[in-house]
This record gives structure tokens, sequence and C-alpha cells, in this order.
């Protein structure tokens, strides 16, 4: 039998290990970046092109290359980082593996200029799907510049599984806002097609959290910092109540490497512990300084798995670190113990008086008589004053009746079933079969979302122009997300236009959605969609119409009218679906008379 197990050529080997090194351009941007970091690039350049599927460009002002390391840069496990095992438990540096440029040169057409301080000509390298074109020396500022063209262009099976320009874009400024606050002491600059997207001048950690998400942060920054024998923790958590329902700003560094652990994500949290709403992730940018030989960092393909020797002792560390900055900068609520603790439900009592329905057989019986008598009381001695009835007109007169079969009131021919509200949470209703209970916010839910749905369907936009627009700010991939879904988003009936860079301008929103601010409402929408999109994958046009369902619907906690009441279960029952809101909660369940009996046996 002859033998079968081969040898696998090199650009085969590479494309293989790209799969795991290079899974979409923000993997080329990340490995890229980082190298520039190791070659003490002060000002780092990124450029891209079409979310980089067509180019992604990252230049640097670094120590270069001579022309034998920029060819020897291009194989595989061909590294400056580390010369023996031992080296991996005293790493500084981002890379140490020595795959990534061999692995992005496997699967796209790069350009490699460099140059050494110390040369007067650097070295320009040109390499197609591993295979190198052509060497040679050329004039080009000191440092290196890669250029990545056409990525996956020989596996076209790769490229078309890459998604959309916006969540590629989005993927590549998550990373580049990691690197650039992982070092604030360095110039990163990020240019997108032609406009000029960040540029962050070298300064504070805290100046560049605002340059990256803007003023607002500068507000809810506190300050936190720890430090033991073993490890050393700084940066900022952020104040509970700017937190937000999606995650995605929760930044965790270990020895300035970006990590991912929902071990310690859990030891923040729950230093917020009873000060969130509920599924809300508050902001934080924390640095975990430790010995590289307490670590393993070579544990996963794309480096953002860490391994700790005393996962407890981190955790323990961290927590408290958080837990101090939230309680030495008053983010956490304040009692007044000399407050009278009833004045409270008191005024809840005058603000919204109890509604008491009572037959009106009954009502002679809430006229007390001990009341008349204490008023009589008054004119004891003053019979002059006593005020005589024929001149009391605030007095209620009683008429006699003597009932006969002459003078007898038809009998009304329904009586009125019974319909309130139960904790500003769920409607009560009498029907035939017992008593129906709707839950008022997951109804609401389903009546907007399939009225909107129906808005898409029949093209039949309702907007309501707004006599003062209203600028809204959003993140450089949040911005570009929105522009993506122009047409979708007014097609629900908002209206907009752009207003500066990363703004837009409200001009108009949806109809028949009462008094809202459309800057609230406009943000909401567009964070409840980014939730929907990382928990489900659905149609843009469902995805925001569930998205401004959610964010329109009428909240728990609302007071709702008889009147409102009676429409909202009308127009329940009127939907094609009215059993279940848009994310499947039950919108009413009906207890049968049985079974309340039963409660009763």
């Amino acid at each position: 039998m002859s033998d079968i197990i081969q040898l696998l050529p090199d650009s085969i080997a590479n494309q293989i290990a790209a799969g795991e090194v290079v899974q979409r351009p923000a993997s080329a941007v990340k490995e890229l970046m980082e190298n520039s970091i190791d070659a003490g690039g002060k000002n780092i350049r990124l450029i891209v092109k079409d979310a980089g599927k067509t180019l992604l460009q990252v230049i640097d002002d670094g120590m270069g290359m001579s022309p034998t390391d920029a060819r020897m840069s291009l194989e595989r496990h061909a590294t400056s980082k580390i010369r023996k095992a031992e080296d991996l438990f005293e790493l500084y540096t981002m890379g140490f593996r020595g795959e990534a440029l061999a692995s992005i040169a496997a699967v796209a057409q790069m350009e490699l200029r460099t140059r050494k301080e110390s040369d007067e000509l650097g070295t320009c390298i040109v390499v197609e799907g591993s295979d190198i074109k052509r060497q040679e020396p050329v004039a080009c500022d000191k440092g290196t510049s890669i250029s990545v063209k056409n990525l996956f262009f020989n596996i076209p099976a790769r490229r078309n599984f890459l998604k959309s320009n916006p969540v590629e874009l989005k993927h590549i400024i998550d990373e580049f806002q990691r690197l650039s606050l992982a070092h604030p002491d360095l110039s990163f600059s990020m240019v997108q097609g032609d406009e000029l997207v960040y540029d962050l001048p070298e300064g504070k950690l805290s100046q560049r959290i605002i340059n990256l998400f803007g003023k607002a942060y500068q507000e809810q920054l506190a300050a936190c910092q720890e430090e033991t024998n073993m490890i050393k923790v700084t940066g900022y958590v952020g104040k509970p109540d700017f937190a937000r329902k999606t995650r995605g700003e929760q930044f965790l560094f270990v020895n300035k490497r970006f990590i991912r652990s929902n071990y310690l994500h859990h030891a923040i949290m729950s230093a917020y512990e009873g000060l969130l709403p509920e599924n809300s992730f508050p902001f934080y940018v924390l640095f975990i300084d430790i010995d590289p030989k307490h670590i393993d960092v070579n544990v996963h393909p794309t480096k953002t798995e860490i391994k700790f020797d005393d996962e407890r002792a981190v955790y323990a560390v961290v927590r408290s670190a958080a837990r101090q900055a939230i309680g030495s900068h008053n983010l956490t609520p304040a009692l007044d113990f000399n407050a009278d603790v009833n004045i409270i439900s008191k005024l809840n009592s005058i603000a919204h008086p109890k509604e008491v329905y009572f037959d009106e057989r009954f009502s002679t019986a809430l006229h007390s008589k001990k009341n008349t008598d204490d008023w009589e009381k008054l004119f004891e001695g003053h019979e002059s004053l006593k005020p005589r009835p024929a001149e009391t007109s605030s007095q209620e007169l009683h008429t006699l009746r003597f009932e006969s079969d002459m003078n007898k009131q038809d009998e009304p021919a329904a009586v009125e079933k019974v319909l309130f509200q139960l904790h500003g949470r769920y409607i009560v209703k009498e029907v035939r079969s017992g008593m129906m209970m709707v839950d008022q916010q997951s109804a609401h839910e389903r009546i907007l979302f399939e009225k909107f749905l129906q808005q898409f369907k029949h093209k039949s936009i309702q907007s309501q122009q707004s006599l003062f627009p209203q600028p809204v700010s959003f993140s450089a991939a949040d911005f570009a997300l929105v522009l993506e879904m122009q047409q979708e988003i007014e097609a629900l009936g908002f209206r907009f236009e752009i207003f500066g860079k990363n703004t837009l301008l409200i001009n108009g929103m949806p109809a028949n959605l009462g008094a809202r601010r459309e800057k609230e409402l406009f943000e909401g929408l567009i964070e409840q969609f980014k939730v929907n999109q990382s928990e489900l994958s659905l149609p843009i046009p469902e995805n925001l119409a569930r998205s401004l369902a959610r964010r329109a619907g009428i909240k728990i906690g609302q007071r709702l009218s008889k009147d409102e009441m009676s429409s909202l279960i009308d127009n329940l029952f009127a939907c094609h679906t009215p059993n279940y809101s848009p994310d499947g909660k039950p919108t009413f369940f009906i207890f049968e008379l049985g079974k309340i009996e039963t409660y009763f046996r």
C-alpha cells in the first residue's frame, strides 16, 4: 500500500493559518497596528476603503526594517519578539508568534514599504497569495507602511462570508478604539474613504476617552486605582446612570493587551450590584498591570483570552478597585435618615388618589351622621348665627320616595363590566369566563410592531414635522449604520439629514407616538436595533419595527385612563397575533372562574 501522508506546501499551510489569525478585515487591522506599536511608532495612521475589503493600510514612524528583515518577516514563525520558549512568560510586546504578516500575505495582495532611520533607501516588497512578485529598493519615509488590497481575493467563499460594509467597518473601529485606548501616549488617526474618522493626539487616558466617545463621557468618569504586591489596577468606571442596554463599551486590558474575560467582567458588575437597571451594562476602561510570569497569553489565536495563575486574587482586587471608585465619587444613591420615611407614600396618595368603585345603594353609608352632629355643635350658644335650612345651599337635600308599581324606575339593561389598572403594569378586565389580565407593555409593543410592519409593507409613511429639530451625535460606527439603513428608517416616519461630523439633525418623527423627545426616541431606536442584532438574525425592517415598538411602547408604571385601557385591549385583539409580544412574551392571561373558586374551597 502506498504512503498517503504528505507535507503541505507553504502556500496552503499559510492559508490554513490565515483562517485562524485573519477572520475578517478587522483582524488584519489589529495585527498590523500591533506590529506598528511594537516597532516603536509614535504616530500610527490607518487608511480604510470599502470597509477594508478593497484596501487596508497602516503607516507608522517606527524603527523600520532592513531589506533582509523585511523579506524574513513574510515567513511563517519568523519574529523578533522571542528567542526561546521561556520568553513566552516574559512578554511585554503585542505580537510574538510570527504568523500575522505571513497569514495576511497568503490571502491578499500586499505591499510592504519600510526604511530604517540609518538607511538612505528603503525596501518595497509586493506579495500576492504568498507569492513574492518583486523586491526592490525604494525611496520612502522612516518607518513601515503596509497596504493590504483585495482581502481574500484567492478564497472567494471566505470573501462571500463577510458581512455588509457597516458591520465590517464597526469591527474595524472596535479594534482601532481598543488599541488607541491602550496607548494614550501615542498618536492615532483613521481615514475611511475620503473622511477623517478619528484624529487622536497623544495625551492622558481621560482625554483619549473623550476624543473617542464624545464630551458627554466627561461627566460619568470615575477614576479607579488599586495596587497590591502582585497586581495594579488603574483606569475609569462610569456612573450607573449612563449604563446602556448593549455591551461593547467595556474595555479590560492586561499589560495593555485587550482581553475578554467573563470572570473579571462579573467582578466589575458585582461592584455595581443594586445600582444598575435590569440588563444594563456600565462603561469602564480598566488596566491590569501584572508580572508576565503570572499569566499565559498563548491560549487563543487572537490573543484575547488570558489565563492567570491566581484568578481569585485578581477577581478580588478588580472588584475592590471598582467598588472604591463608585463609592469615593458618590455614584451610589444617598439615604437621608432624617427624612420622614412615610412622606413618599403620602405624596403618592395625594398625586395618585385611589379609584374606588361602589354601588350607589350604599352611598348613604358613606355620609357619617356623626359628622353632621359635630358641625351642629359649632353653633351651640349662637342660635342666631345658625343658618336656616332655606339658606343652606351646600347641604345635600334628600328626597323621600315611596315605591309603588306606578313610580318604579326601569332597571339598567346591562351592568358595566369591571375594568381597572393593577400596579401600573396590568390591565384587569371582567370577561364571561372569569378575569383577564393584560400586560400593558407587551400588548402595546405587539400593536405598534404590527402597525410598523404594515407601514413597511404598504409604504404608508406617516411622519410629523418637528417644530424644533434636534441634533443627535453618534459614534463613527453607529453613524455609518444609520446611513446604511436610511431608507428603512425613513419608512418608519423619521426624517433626518447630515448635520456635521457623525451628527444628524432630526426633522421629523413617526406620527401618533405622542409627545416624545425626538433625540431620545431616535437614539433608543438605534440602541435597541444593536441589541436585537446581537441576539437574533432578523431582516432590517423587522428588526427596526421591533426596536421602535420596544422604545415607543407604554412602559411599566404609566397610568392609563379607562378609555385608554379599553382602546388598548380592542387594538390588541385586532392584531394578527394578539397572544404574544414581538419577543415571544404572553400579552394576556385569563383566570377562569373555576380556577378562582378553587382558592376559596
